[in-house]
């Protein structure tokens, strides 16, 4: 198979000109300097603390456990590794606030489906509900509505023929009048 491209190449160390990339390479490798650190962490449970200046003179830093503890303990040159057994992890941190995103992507999709179910109930106080559209209701939605109606229709026909047993015949016409479709024989 023949290689079409050059494939990742070797840049040369020195320093970048223009200004606006050097800011933008500079963004890009902070974010992965600091990701490889977290990843020694992680990996190594070694204890770190970065400070980088930005071209324009911002500070960054990155610290596990933190920043002030590791620059403490490096200013009193106290070697004794301090005991992090109860302390959360950083793989602790990261399983929790990817627990946290999806409990709040699931909120968010819970107010989405109320904001659909105000709007129905609003649609519904100026009609019947079973006249109300159905073009925003999910699937479960309508087998519930169909349920519903289905329902109201053996309802209907109960009450129909309770009133036509009572009555009977009235002014010589059967009272048992019931549209074509929903009579008891349906």
């Amino acid at each position: 198979m023949v290689k079409t491209s050059m494939g990742r190449q070797k840049i040369e160390i020195k320093k970048i000109n223009k200004e606006n990339t050097r800011q933008v390479t500079f963004s890009k490798r902070r974010t992965g300097l600091f990701k490889k650190a977290s990843e020694l962490c992680i990996l190594c449970g070694a204890e770190i603390a970065i400070i980088v200046f930005s071209p324009a003179g911002k500070a960054f830093s990155f610290g596990h456990p933190s920043v002030d503890s590791v620059v403490d303990r490096f200013l009193t040159r106290n070697s004794a590794l301090p005991d992090h057994t109860n302390a959360p992890s950083l793989v602790d941190a990261r399983h929790g606030a990817s627990v946290c995103m999806e409990v709040f992507n699931q909120l968010e999709d819970e107010k989405k489906r109320e904001a659909r179910l105000k709007q129905s109930k609003k649609v519904s106080n100026a009609q019947f509900w079973w006249e109300a559209p159905m073009d925003n209701l999910s699937l479960n939605e309508l087998e519930q509505l169909m349920v519903s109606i289905e329902e109201l229709k053996k309802n209907v026909v109960k009450r129909i023929d309770k009133l036509s047993l009572s009555s009977g015949v009235v002014d010589g016409r059967d009272t048992h009048m019931v549209p074509h479709g929903y009579g008891s024989g349906c």
